[in-house]
Protein backbone atom coordinates (compact mmCIF):
# COMPACT_ATOMS: atom_id res chain seq x y z
CA UNK A 1 0.00 0.00 0.00
CA UNK A 2 1.41 3.38 -1.02
CA UNK A 3 2.19 5.91 1.72
CA UNK A 4 2.57 8.86 -0.64
CA UNK A 5 2.52 12.36 0.86
CA UNK A 6 2.61 15.31 -1.53
CA UNK A 7 5.72 17.47 -1.20
CA UNK A 8 3.83 20.75 -1.19
CA UNK A 9 6.61 22.54 0.71
CA UNK A 10 9.04 22.05 -2.14
CA UNK A 11 6.39 23.05 -4.67
CA UNK A 12 5.78 26.29 -2.79
CA UNK A 13 9.52 26.93 -2.73
CA UNK A 14 9.77 26.56 -6.51
CA UNK A 15 6.64 28.62 -7.21
CA UNK A 16 7.36 31.54 -4.89
CA UNK A 17 11.09 31.65 -4.20
CA UNK A 18 12.52 30.42 -7.49
CA UNK A 19 9.95 31.37 -10.13
CA UNK A 20 8.50 34.19 -7.97
CA UNK A 21 5.21 33.84 -9.77
CA UNK A 22 3.43 36.70 -8.00
CA UNK A 23 6.01 39.08 -9.50
CA UNK A 24 6.29 37.41 -12.92
CA UNK A 25 3.95 39.76 -14.77
CA UNK A 26 1.94 36.95 -16.35
CA UNK A 27 -1.81 37.62 -16.48
CA UNK A 28 -3.50 35.52 -13.79
CA UNK A 29 -0.34 35.06 -11.74
CA UNK A 30 -1.04 38.12 -9.60
CA UNK A 31 -3.69 36.07 -7.81
CA UNK A 32 -1.27 33.23 -7.11
CA UNK A 33 0.00 34.39 -3.72
CA UNK A 34 1.40 31.96 -1.16
CA UNK A 35 -1.82 31.59 0.78
CA UNK A 36 -3.85 30.82 -2.31
CA UNK A 37 -1.45 28.26 -3.80
CA UNK A 38 -0.95 26.68 -0.38
CA UNK A 39 -4.70 26.16 -0.03
CA UNK A 40 -4.99 24.62 -3.50
CA UNK A 41 -1.92 22.40 -3.15
CA UNK A 42 -2.83 21.23 0.34
CA UNK A 43 -6.33 20.29 -0.82
CA UNK A 44 -4.94 18.45 -3.85
CA UNK A 45 -2.38 16.71 -1.64
CA UNK A 46 -5.15 15.46 0.61
CA UNK A 47 -7.04 14.04 -2.39
CA UNK A 48 -3.81 12.42 -3.59
CA UNK A 49 -2.95 10.67 -0.34
CA UNK A 50 -6.48 9.83 0.85
CA UNK A 51 -8.40 9.10 -2.38
CA UNK A 52 -5.97 8.23 -5.18
CA UNK A 53 -2.97 6.56 -3.52
CA UNK A 54 -5.03 3.80 -1.83
CA UNK A 55 -6.32 2.79 -5.28
CA UNK A 56 -2.88 2.60 -6.92
CA UNK A 57 -2.22 -1.00 -5.88
CA UNK A 58 -5.88 -1.90 -6.55
CA UNK A 59 -5.57 -0.68 -10.11
CA UNK A 60 -2.30 -2.54 -10.60
CA UNK A 61 -3.62 -5.83 -9.24
CA UNK A 62 -7.12 -5.77 -10.80
CA UNK A 63 -6.50 -3.96 -14.06
CA UNK A 64 -9.30 -3.25 -16.52
CA UNK A 65 -11.68 -5.82 -18.00
CA UNK A 66 -13.50 -5.85 -21.36
CA UNK A 67 -17.03 -7.20 -20.85
CA UNK A 68 -19.61 -7.30 -23.66
CA UNK A 69 -17.90 -4.49 -25.49
CA UNK A 70 -17.56 -2.23 -22.44
CA UNK A 71 -14.40 -1.65 -20.41
CA UNK A 72 -14.77 -1.93 -16.63
CA UNK A 73 -12.23 -0.05 -14.51
CA UNK A 74 -10.87 -1.35 -11.19
CA UNK A 75 -12.92 -1.26 -8.01
CA UNK A 76 -13.11 2.20 -6.48
CA UNK A 77 -12.09 4.11 -9.60
CA UNK A 78 -15.64 5.30 -10.31
CA UNK A 79 -16.10 6.80 -6.83
CA UNK A 80 -12.66 8.43 -6.99
CA UNK A 81 -13.42 9.88 -10.42
CA UNK A 82 -16.68 11.28 -9.09
CA UNK A 83 -14.76 12.88 -6.22
CA UNK A 84 -12.29 14.45 -8.66
CA UNK A 85 -15.14 15.91 -10.69
CA UNK A 86 -17.00 17.16 -7.64
CA UNK A 87 -13.88 18.85 -6.33
CA UNK A 88 -13.43 20.73 -9.60
CA UNK A 89 -9.98 19.26 -10.17
CA UNK A 90 -10.71 18.42 -13.81
CA UNK A 91 -11.52 22.07 -14.59
CA UNK A 92 -8.65 23.82 -12.84
CA UNK A 93 -7.03 25.69 -15.75
CA UNK A 94 -9.85 25.39 -18.28
CA UNK A 95 -11.61 28.33 -19.90
CA UNK A 96 -14.33 29.84 -17.64
CA UNK A 97 -16.49 30.32 -20.75
CA UNK A 98 -16.96 26.54 -20.76
CA UNK A 99 -17.15 26.00 -17.01
CA UNK A 100 -13.46 26.03 -16.16
CA UNK A 101 -11.78 27.85 -13.29
CA UNK A 102 -9.31 29.75 -15.46
CA UNK A 103 -6.25 29.16 -13.28
CA UNK A 104 -2.73 29.09 -14.75
CA UNK A 105 -1.45 25.96 -16.47
CA UNK A 106 1.46 26.02 -14.01
CA UNK A 107 -0.86 25.43 -11.06
CA UNK A 108 -2.56 22.62 -12.97
CA UNK A 109 0.86 21.00 -13.48
CA UNK A 110 1.68 21.22 -9.78
CA UNK A 111 -1.62 19.57 -8.89
CA UNK A 112 -1.14 17.03 -11.67
CA UNK A 113 2.25 16.01 -10.29
CA UNK A 114 0.63 14.97 -7.02
CA UNK A 115 -2.12 13.04 -8.78
CA UNK A 116 0.42 11.18 -10.94
CA UNK A 117 2.62 10.33 -7.96
CA UNK A 118 -0.41 8.95 -6.14
CA UNK A 119 -1.92 7.02 -9.05
CA UNK A 120 -0.51 7.50 -12.54
CA UNK A 121 -2.92 5.13 -14.30
CA UNK A 122 -5.98 6.79 -12.79
CA UNK A 123 -4.83 10.32 -13.58
CA UNK A 124 -4.49 9.46 -17.27
CA UNK A 125 -8.27 9.43 -17.73
CA UNK A 126 -8.56 13.11 -16.94
CA UNK A 127 -5.11 13.98 -18.28
CA UNK A 128 -5.95 12.78 -21.79
CA UNK A 129 -9.29 14.57 -21.60
CA UNK A 130 -7.45 17.80 -20.87
CA UNK A 131 -5.32 17.32 -23.98
CA UNK A 132 -8.37 16.67 -26.16
CA UNK A 133 -10.09 19.69 -24.60
CA UNK A 134 -7.07 21.85 -25.51
CA UNK A 135 -7.10 20.69 -29.14
CA UNK A 136 -10.82 21.41 -29.54
CA UNK A 137 -10.46 24.72 -27.72
CA UNK A 138 -7.64 25.79 -30.05
CA UNK A 139 -8.97 24.48 -33.36
CA UNK A 140 -12.70 23.81 -33.03
CA UNK A 141 -15.57 25.84 -34.42
CA UNK A 142 -17.78 27.76 -32.02
CA UNK A 143 -20.39 25.06 -32.42
CA UNK A 144 -17.90 22.28 -31.65
CA UNK A 145 -16.64 24.10 -28.59
CA UNK A 146 -20.16 24.67 -27.30
CA UNK A 147 -21.07 21.04 -27.93
CA UNK A 148 -18.09 19.28 -26.39
CA UNK A 149 -16.09 21.51 -24.07
CA UNK A 150 -18.50 22.05 -21.16
CA UNK A 151 -18.89 18.28 -20.72
CA UNK A 152 -15.15 17.66 -21.16
CA UNK A 153 -14.24 20.34 -18.64
CA UNK A 154 -16.27 18.46 -16.01
CA UNK A 155 -15.13 15.07 -17.36
CA UNK A 156 -18.74 13.99 -17.74
CA UNK A 157 -17.33 13.22 -21.18
CA UNK A 158 -13.69 12.18 -21.46
CA UNK A 159 -11.30 12.40 -24.39
CA UNK A 160 -8.60 10.44 -26.21
CA UNK A 161 -6.05 10.87 -28.96
CA UNK A 162 -5.88 8.26 -31.74
CA UNK A 163 -2.65 8.24 -33.77
CA UNK A 164 -0.96 4.85 -33.82
CA UNK A 165 -1.99 2.00 -36.13
CA UNK A 166 -0.80 -1.64 -36.14
CA UNK A 167 1.73 -0.99 -38.94
CA UNK A 168 2.43 2.67 -38.25
CA UNK A 169 3.68 4.42 -35.13
CA UNK A 170 5.95 7.44 -35.54
CA UNK A 171 5.75 7.38 -39.34
CA UNK A 172 2.19 8.68 -39.57
CA UNK A 173 2.48 9.15 -43.31
CA UNK A 174 1.86 5.40 -43.60
CA UNK A 175 -1.56 5.79 -41.99
CA UNK A 176 -4.42 3.76 -43.52
CA UNK A 177 -7.43 5.04 -41.57
CA UNK A 178 -9.77 6.70 -44.05
CA UNK A 179 -12.29 9.52 -43.78
CA UNK A 180 -15.03 9.56 -46.40
CA UNK A 181 -16.90 12.89 -46.74
CA UNK A 182 -20.69 12.87 -46.49
CA UNK A 183 -23.31 15.25 -47.86
CA UNK A 184 -24.16 16.56 -44.37
CA UNK A 185 -20.57 17.74 -43.75
CA UNK A 186 -19.61 14.76 -41.60
CA UNK A 187 -17.13 12.01 -42.48
CA UNK A 188 -17.26 8.25 -42.08
CA UNK A 189 -14.11 7.05 -40.33
CA UNK A 190 -12.84 3.54 -41.06
CA UNK A 191 -9.69 1.97 -39.68
CA UNK A 192 -7.97 0.51 -36.63
CA UNK A 193 -6.00 2.41 -34.00
CA UNK A 194 -3.89 0.75 -31.29
CA UNK A 195 -2.42 1.72 -27.91
CA UNK A 196 -5.30 4.14 -27.23
CA UNK A 197 -5.03 5.10 -23.56
CA UNK A 198 -8.43 5.48 -21.85
CA UNK A 199 -10.01 4.37 -25.16
CA UNK A 200 -13.08 3.10 -23.34
CA UNK A 201 -14.18 2.85 -19.72
CA UNK A 202 -17.11 3.19 -17.35
CA UNK A 203 -16.10 6.48 -15.73
CA UNK A 204 -17.89 8.88 -18.09
CA UNK A 205 -21.09 9.09 -20.10
CA UNK A 206 -19.29 9.56 -23.41
CA UNK A 207 -15.78 9.30 -24.85
CA UNK A 208 -14.75 11.91 -27.40
CA UNK A 209 -12.08 10.43 -29.66
CA UNK A 210 -9.78 12.68 -31.68
CA UNK A 211 -8.79 10.53 -34.63
CA UNK A 212 -6.19 11.14 -37.32
CA UNK A 213 -7.32 9.90 -40.74
CA UNK A 214 -6.79 10.53 -44.43
CA UNK A 215 -9.51 12.29 -46.40
CA UNK A 216 -9.57 12.33 -50.19
CA UNK A 217 -7.37 14.85 -51.99
CA UNK A 218 -4.71 15.19 -49.34
CA UNK A 219 -1.90 13.43 -51.14
CA UNK A 220 0.72 11.18 -49.65
CA UNK A 221 2.52 11.47 -46.34
CA UNK A 222 1.57 13.49 -43.30
CA UNK A 223 0.36 16.43 -45.42
CA UNK A 224 -2.75 14.45 -46.28
CA UNK A 225 -3.78 13.79 -42.68
CA UNK A 226 -6.80 15.42 -41.06
CA UNK A 227 -8.09 15.33 -37.48
CA UNK A 228 -11.65 14.32 -36.62
CA UNK A 229 -13.91 14.42 -33.58
CA UNK A 230 -15.47 10.95 -33.30
CA UNK A 231 -17.71 10.52 -30.23
CA UNK A 232 -18.56 7.12 -28.75
CA UNK A 233 -22.19 8.26 -28.60
CA UNK A 234 -23.48 10.74 -31.13
CA UNK A 235 -24.64 14.04 -29.68
CA UNK A 236 -28.13 15.36 -30.46
CA UNK A 237 -28.85 18.97 -31.34
CA UNK A 238 -30.01 19.65 -27.76
CA UNK A 239 -26.76 18.25 -26.31
CA UNK A 240 -28.26 14.96 -25.17
CA UNK A 241 -26.69 11.65 -26.13
CA UNK A 242 -28.00 9.81 -29.16
CA UNK A 243 -27.20 6.45 -30.69
CA UNK A 244 -23.97 4.53 -30.31
CA UNK A 245 -21.43 5.38 -33.01
CA UNK A 246 -19.94 2.66 -35.25
CA UNK A 247 -16.81 2.12 -33.19
CA UNK A 248 -15.78 -0.59 -30.78
CA UNK A 249 -12.97 -1.88 -28.59
CA UNK A 250 -11.22 -4.77 -30.32
CA UNK A 251 -9.27 -5.76 -27.22
CA UNK A 252 -7.43 -4.46 -24.18
CA UNK A 253 -3.65 -4.54 -24.34
CA UNK A 254 -1.87 -6.70 -21.74
CA UNK A 255 0.79 -4.32 -20.47
CA UNK A 256 3.85 -4.19 -18.26
CA UNK A 257 2.39 -1.41 -16.13
CA UNK A 258 -0.34 1.26 -15.76
CA UNK A 259 -2.79 -1.63 -15.44
CA UNK A 260 -5.49 0.66 -14.07
CA UNK A 261 -5.71 2.53 -17.36
CA UNK A 262 -7.52 0.94 -20.30
CA UNK A 263 -5.17 0.75 -23.28
CA UNK A 264 -7.43 -0.20 -26.19
CA UNK A 265 -7.43 -1.36 -29.76
CA UNK A 266 -10.11 0.85 -31.33
CA UNK A 267 -11.99 -0.25 -34.44
CA UNK A 268 -13.78 2.40 -36.49
CA UNK A 269 -16.29 0.86 -38.88
CA UNK A 270 -17.71 3.82 -40.74
CA UNK A 271 -18.01 5.82 -37.53
CA UNK A 272 -19.41 9.31 -37.94
CA UNK A 273 -16.87 12.06 -37.31
CA UNK A 274 -16.46 15.80 -37.82
CA UNK A 275 -13.41 17.63 -39.06
CA UNK A 276 -11.44 19.46 -36.35
CA UNK A 277 -9.44 22.34 -37.76
CA UNK A 278 -8.53 22.62 -41.42
CA UNK A 279 -8.77 19.79 -43.92
CA UNK A 280 -5.42 18.05 -44.48
CA UNK A 281 -3.91 20.07 -41.60
CA UNK A 282 -4.53 17.48 -38.89
CA UNK A 283 -0.95 17.31 -37.68
CA UNK A 284 -1.00 20.98 -36.72
CA UNK A 285 -4.15 20.45 -34.68
CA UNK A 286 -2.87 17.22 -33.13
CA UNK A 287 0.39 18.84 -32.08
CA UNK A 288 -1.57 21.23 -29.88
CA UNK A 289 -2.47 18.10 -27.94
CA UNK A 290 0.88 16.36 -28.37
CA UNK A 291 3.01 19.22 -27.04
CA UNK A 292 0.90 19.46 -23.90
CA UNK A 293 0.96 15.69 -23.59
CA UNK A 294 4.76 15.59 -23.89
CA UNK A 295 5.25 17.99 -21.01
CA UNK A 296 2.71 15.93 -19.06
CA UNK A 297 4.63 12.75 -19.77
CA UNK A 298 7.88 14.37 -18.65
CA UNK A 299 6.02 15.23 -15.46
CA UNK A 300 4.98 11.59 -15.14
CA UNK A 301 8.64 10.60 -15.31
CA UNK A 302 9.68 12.50 -12.21
CA UNK A 303 6.32 12.23 -10.40
CA UNK A 304 6.50 8.44 -10.26
CA UNK A 305 10.15 8.80 -9.24
CA UNK A 306 9.01 11.06 -6.36
CA UNK A 307 6.67 8.35 -5.07
CA UNK A 308 9.40 5.71 -5.40
CA UNK A 309 11.90 7.97 -3.63
CA UNK A 310 9.56 8.50 -0.69
CA UNK A 311 9.20 4.75 -0.27
CA UNK A 312 12.98 4.28 -0.49
CA UNK A 313 13.71 6.92 2.16
CA UNK A 314 11.17 5.43 4.57
CA UNK A 315 12.58 1.93 4.04
CA UNK A 316 16.19 3.07 4.42
CA UNK A 317 15.40 4.71 7.76
CA UNK A 318 13.56 1.63 9.04
CA UNK A 319 15.49 -1.36 7.64
CA UNK A 320 18.45 -2.41 9.80
CA UNK A 321 21.46 -4.20 8.32
CA UNK A 322 25.12 -4.01 9.30
CA UNK A 323 26.91 -1.22 11.10
CA UNK A 324 28.14 2.19 9.97
CA UNK A 325 31.83 1.88 9.10
CA UNK A 326 32.60 4.77 11.44
CA UNK A 327 30.95 3.06 14.43
CA UNK A 328 27.49 2.00 15.51
CA UNK A 329 24.89 4.68 14.79
CA UNK A 330 22.21 2.84 16.77
CA UNK A 331 24.07 0.82 19.43
CA UNK A 332 20.84 -0.05 21.18
CA UNK A 333 19.79 -2.06 18.11
CA UNK A 334 21.22 -5.24 16.65
CA UNK A 335 22.15 -3.31 13.49
CA UNK A 336 22.02 0.21 12.08
CA UNK A 337 19.39 1.53 9.65
CA UNK A 338 20.74 1.12 6.13
CA UNK A 339 20.58 4.87 5.55
CA UNK A 340 23.94 5.09 7.36
CA UNK A 341 25.72 3.29 4.52
CA UNK A 342 27.38 5.55 1.91
CA UNK A 343 26.13 3.57 -1.08
CA UNK A 344 22.53 3.78 0.12
CA UNK A 345 23.07 7.50 0.66
CA UNK A 346 24.41 7.74 -2.90
CA UNK A 347 21.25 6.19 -4.30
CA UNK A 348 18.99 8.40 -2.23
CA UNK A 349 20.93 11.53 -3.15
CA UNK A 350 20.74 10.60 -6.84
CA UNK A 351 16.98 10.28 -6.45
CA UNK A 352 16.41 13.42 -4.40
CA UNK A 353 18.63 15.65 -6.55
CA UNK A 354 16.95 14.46 -9.74
CA UNK A 355 13.35 14.74 -8.51
CA UNK A 356 13.75 18.23 -7.08
CA UNK A 357 15.67 19.47 -10.12
CA UNK A 358 13.10 17.93 -12.46
CA UNK A 359 10.24 19.57 -10.57
CA UNK A 360 11.81 22.99 -10.97
CA UNK A 361 12.53 22.33 -14.66
CA UNK A 362 8.97 21.21 -15.40
CA UNK A 363 7.39 24.07 -13.44
CA UNK A 364 9.60 26.49 -15.37
CA UNK A 365 8.41 24.85 -18.61
CA UNK A 366 4.77 25.23 -17.54
CA UNK A 367 5.51 28.87 -16.66
CA UNK A 368 6.86 29.39 -20.21
CA UNK A 369 3.62 27.94 -21.60
CA UNK A 370 1.59 30.36 -19.48
CA UNK A 371 3.82 33.25 -20.55
CA UNK A 372 3.48 32.35 -24.22
CA UNK A 373 -0.31 31.91 -24.06
CA UNK A 374 -1.39 34.50 -21.52
CA UNK A 375 1.20 37.21 -22.27
CA UNK A 376 1.58 36.43 -26.00
CA UNK A 377 5.35 36.07 -25.47
CA UNK A 378 6.98 34.75 -28.66
CA UNK A 379 10.34 34.21 -26.93
CA UNK A 380 8.71 32.02 -24.29
CA UNK A 381 6.92 30.11 -27.05
CA UNK A 382 10.21 29.45 -28.83
CA UNK A 383 11.98 28.43 -25.64
CA UNK A 384 9.33 25.92 -24.54
CA UNK A 385 9.27 24.49 -28.06
CA UNK A 386 13.02 23.87 -27.69
CA UNK A 387 12.63 22.45 -24.18
CA UNK A 388 9.65 20.13 -24.81
CA UNK A 389 11.67 17.16 -26.17
CA UNK A 390 14.18 17.58 -23.33
CA UNK A 391 11.46 17.64 -20.69
CA UNK A 392 9.80 14.58 -22.19
CA UNK A 393 12.89 12.56 -23.10
CA UNK A 394 15.41 13.36 -20.37
CA UNK A 395 12.97 13.41 -17.45
CA UNK A 396 11.35 10.10 -18.37
CA UNK A 397 14.71 8.37 -18.94
CA UNK A 398 16.03 9.62 -15.61
CA UNK A 399 12.66 9.10 -13.92
CA UNK A 400 12.72 5.40 -14.78
CA UNK A 401 16.35 5.19 -13.70
CA UNK A 402 15.39 6.85 -10.42
CA UNK A 403 12.53 4.42 -9.82
CA UNK A 404 14.94 1.51 -10.41
CA UNK A 405 17.41 3.10 -7.98
CA UNK A 406 14.66 3.41 -5.36
CA UNK A 407 13.76 -0.24 -5.93
CA UNK A 408 17.43 -1.14 -5.40
CA UNK A 409 17.35 0.36 -1.91
CA UNK A 410 14.91 -2.40 -0.96
CA UNK A 411 17.22 -5.18 -2.11
CA UNK A 412 15.34 -8.43 -2.69
CA UNK A 413 12.17 -7.01 -1.13
CA UNK A 414 12.00 -4.47 -3.95
CA UNK A 415 11.69 -7.30 -6.47
CA UNK A 416 8.64 -8.80 -4.78
CA UNK A 417 5.03 -7.69 -5.10
CA UNK A 418 4.81 -7.29 -1.31
CA UNK A 419 6.13 -3.75 -1.73
CA UNK A 420 5.08 -1.04 -4.23
CA UNK A 421 8.50 -0.73 -5.88
CA UNK A 422 7.85 -3.14 -8.73
CA UNK A 423 4.75 -1.18 -9.71
CA UNK A 424 6.62 2.13 -9.67
CA UNK A 425 9.27 0.70 -12.00
CA UNK A 426 6.71 -0.87 -14.32
CA UNK A 427 4.54 2.25 -14.43
CA UNK A 428 7.49 4.56 -15.05
CA UNK A 429 8.70 2.51 -18.02
CA UNK A 430 5.90 3.51 -20.40
CA UNK A 431 6.73 7.22 -20.10
CA UNK A 432 9.92 6.62 -22.09
CA UNK A 433 7.86 5.15 -24.94
CA UNK A 434 4.52 6.84 -25.48
CA UNK A 435 3.85 10.32 -26.87
CA UNK A 436 6.89 9.83 -29.09
CA UNK A 437 9.58 7.39 -27.96
CA UNK A 438 12.60 9.11 -26.47
CA UNK A 439 14.79 8.42 -29.48
CA UNK A 440 12.26 10.42 -31.50
CA UNK A 441 12.44 13.23 -28.95
CA UNK A 442 16.21 13.35 -29.42
CA UNK A 443 15.85 13.44 -33.21
CA UNK A 444 13.26 16.21 -32.90
CA UNK A 445 15.61 18.21 -30.67
CA UNK A 446 18.68 17.90 -32.88
CA UNK A 447 17.02 17.62 -36.27
CA UNK A 448 14.40 20.37 -35.88
CA UNK A 449 14.48 22.37 -32.68
CA UNK A 450 18.13 23.46 -32.64
CA UNK A 451 17.82 25.08 -36.07
CA UNK A 452 14.31 26.47 -35.47
CA UNK A 453 14.10 30.18 -36.36
CA UNK A 454 17.75 30.16 -37.36
CA UNK A 455 18.95 28.78 -34.02
CA UNK A 456 17.53 31.80 -32.21
CA UNK A 457 16.07 29.87 -29.28
CA UNK A 458 19.06 27.69 -28.42
CA UNK A 459 21.28 30.77 -28.58
CA UNK A 460 18.87 32.54 -26.23
CA UNK A 461 19.17 29.60 -23.85
CA UNK A 462 22.98 29.80 -23.91
CA UNK A 463 22.74 33.52 -23.13
CA UNK A 464 20.31 32.77 -20.29
CA UNK A 465 22.79 30.35 -18.72
CA UNK A 466 25.64 32.82 -19.19
CA UNK A 467 23.63 35.62 -17.58
CA UNK A 468 22.66 33.39 -14.66
CA UNK A 469 26.29 32.58 -13.93
CA UNK A 470 27.39 36.21 -14.33
CA UNK A 471 24.70 37.40 -11.91
CA UNK A 472 26.46 35.52 -9.10
CA UNK A 473 29.95 36.92 -9.71
CA UNK A 474 31.64 37.67 -6.41
CA UNK A 475 29.43 35.32 -4.38
CA UNK A 476 31.83 32.59 -3.23
CA UNK A 477 28.97 30.47 -1.95
CA UNK A 478 27.66 30.13 -5.49
CA UNK A 479 30.97 29.10 -7.12
CA UNK A 480 30.32 25.31 -6.86
CA UNK A 481 27.16 25.97 -8.87
CA UNK A 482 28.31 28.54 -11.39
CA UNK A 483 31.66 26.88 -12.13
CA UNK A 484 30.00 23.53 -12.81
CA UNK A 485 27.21 25.15 -14.87
CA UNK A 486 29.69 27.14 -16.98
CA UNK A 487 31.68 24.01 -17.78
CA UNK A 488 28.57 22.02 -18.67
CA UNK A 489 27.21 24.84 -20.85
CA UNK A 490 30.49 25.03 -22.78
CA UNK A 491 30.27 21.27 -23.37
CA UNK A 492 26.72 21.66 -24.66
CA UNK A 493 27.84 24.44 -27.01
CA UNK A 494 30.76 22.31 -28.20
CA UNK A 495 28.32 19.52 -29.03
CA UNK A 496 26.16 21.94 -30.99
CA UNK A 497 29.22 23.17 -32.86
CA UNK A 498 30.14 19.58 -33.75
CA UNK A 499 26.71 19.11 -35.29
CA UNK A 500 27.04 22.34 -37.28
CA UNK A 501 30.46 21.38 -38.64
CA UNK A 502 29.64 17.75 -39.43
CA UNK A 503 25.88 17.35 -39.69
CA UNK A 504 25.36 18.78 -43.17
CA UNK A 505 27.99 16.63 -44.90
CA UNK A 506 27.11 13.55 -42.83
CA UNK A 507 23.66 13.70 -41.19
CA UNK A 508 24.35 10.41 -39.38
CA UNK A 509 27.10 12.19 -37.46
CA UNK A 510 24.48 14.43 -35.85
CA UNK A 511 21.79 11.83 -35.43
CA UNK A 512 24.18 9.29 -33.89
CA UNK A 513 24.81 11.83 -31.14
CA UNK A 514 21.27 13.10 -30.75
CA UNK A 515 20.39 10.96 -27.73
CA UNK A 516 23.54 12.04 -25.91
CA UNK A 517 22.80 15.65 -26.80
CA UNK A 518 19.32 15.38 -25.29
CA UNK A 519 20.81 14.09 -22.04
CA UNK A 520 23.61 16.65 -22.09
CA UNK A 521 21.07 19.43 -22.48
CA UNK A 522 18.87 17.89 -19.79
CA UNK A 523 21.74 17.97 -17.32
CA UNK A 524 22.51 21.60 -18.19
CA UNK A 525 18.85 22.49 -17.66
CA UNK A 526 18.79 20.82 -14.25
CA UNK A 527 22.11 22.50 -13.45
CA UNK A 528 20.49 25.84 -14.26
CA UNK A 529 17.54 24.99 -12.02
CA UNK A 530 19.81 23.96 -9.16
CA UNK A 531 21.79 27.18 -9.49
CA UNK A 532 18.58 29.18 -9.20
CA UNK A 533 17.33 27.08 -6.30
CA UNK A 534 20.63 27.44 -4.44
CA UNK A 535 20.49 31.22 -4.76
CA UNK A 536 16.91 31.24 -3.49
CA UNK A 537 17.92 29.07 -0.54
CA UNK A 538 20.89 31.27 0.35
CA UNK A 539 18.62 34.32 0.17
CA UNK A 540 16.11 32.70 2.51
CA UNK A 541 18.86 31.87 5.03
CA UNK A 542 20.26 35.40 4.78
CA UNK A 543 16.77 36.71 5.57
CA UNK A 544 16.54 34.60 8.72
CA UNK A 545 14.30 31.79 7.48
CA UNK A 546 12.90 29.76 10.36
CA UNK A 547 13.22 26.42 8.56
CA UNK A 548 17.00 26.37 8.24
CA UNK A 549 17.12 22.61 7.77
CA UNK A 550 15.03 22.80 4.60
CA UNK A 551 17.18 25.46 2.95
CA UNK A 552 20.48 23.96 4.06
CA UNK A 553 19.30 20.60 2.75
CA UNK A 554 18.35 22.25 -0.55
CA UNK A 555 21.84 23.71 -0.94
CA UNK A 556 23.55 20.42 -0.06
CA UNK A 557 21.37 18.52 -2.51
CA UNK A 558 22.17 21.04 -5.24
CA UNK A 559 25.90 20.73 -4.56
CA UNK A 560 25.53 16.98 -4.91
CA UNK A 561 23.91 17.32 -8.32
CA UNK A 562 26.55 19.72 -9.57
CA UNK A 563 29.42 17.56 -8.27
CA UNK A 564 28.10 14.08 -9.00
CA UNK A 565 25.65 14.37 -11.90
CA UNK A 566 26.73 17.30 -14.05
CA UNK A 567 30.10 15.67 -14.92
CA UNK A 568 28.08 13.29 -17.12
CA UNK A 569 28.06 16.15 -19.64
CA UNK A 570 31.72 15.46 -20.46
CA UNK A 571 30.90 11.83 -21.20
CA UNK A 572 28.01 12.77 -23.48
CA UNK A 573 30.19 15.26 -25.37
CA UNK A 574 32.92 12.64 -25.82
CA UNK A 575 30.38 10.23 -27.30
CA UNK A 576 28.95 12.88 -29.62
CA UNK A 577 32.40 13.77 -30.94
CA UNK A 578 33.08 10.19 -32.04
CA UNK A 579 30.60 10.89 -34.84
CA UNK A 580 28.73 8.25 -36.80
CA UNK A 581 31.48 5.69 -37.46
CA UNK A 582 31.22 3.63 -34.22
CA UNK A 583 27.42 3.58 -34.48
CA UNK A 584 27.14 2.74 -38.18
CA UNK A 585 30.15 0.39 -38.46
CA UNK A 586 28.32 -2.94 -38.78
CA UNK A 587 26.52 -4.22 -41.84
CA UNK A 588 22.94 -5.35 -41.21
CA UNK A 589 23.89 -9.02 -41.31
CA UNK A 590 26.58 -8.52 -38.67
CA UNK A 591 24.08 -7.87 -35.90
Amino acid sequence: MSSFIANTKDMQFVLHEVLKISEAGVPGYEEMDRDFTEAVLDAAGKVSSEVLAPLNEVGDKEGCVLENGVVRTPKGFDAAFAAMKEGGWTALDCDPEYGGQGMPYLLNCAVGEMFVSANMAFNMYQGLTHGAYSAIHAHGTDEQKATYLPKMVTCDWTGTMNLTEPHCGTDLGMMRTKADPQDDGSYLITGTKIFISAGDHDLSENVIHLVLAKAPGGGEGTKGISLFIVPKFLVNADGSLGERNSLSVGKLEEKMGIHGNATCVMNYDGAKGWLLGDLHKGMRAMFTMMNEARLGVGLQGYAVAEAAYQEAVAYAKDRTQGRAVTGAAAPEKAADPIIVHPDVRRMLMDQKSFVEGARAFTFWGAHLIDRSHKADDAEAEGLISLMTPVIKGFLTDKGFETAVSAQQVFGGHGYTEDWPMSQHVRDARIAMIYEGANGIQALDLVGRKLAQDGGKHVMAFFEMVKAECKSHDGDERMKPFTDALKAASKQLQAAGMFFMQNGMKNPNAALSGSYDFMHLMGHVCLGLMWTRMAKAAFTALDNGASDKAFYEGKIATGRYYMARQLPACAMHLARIETGADPVMALADDQF
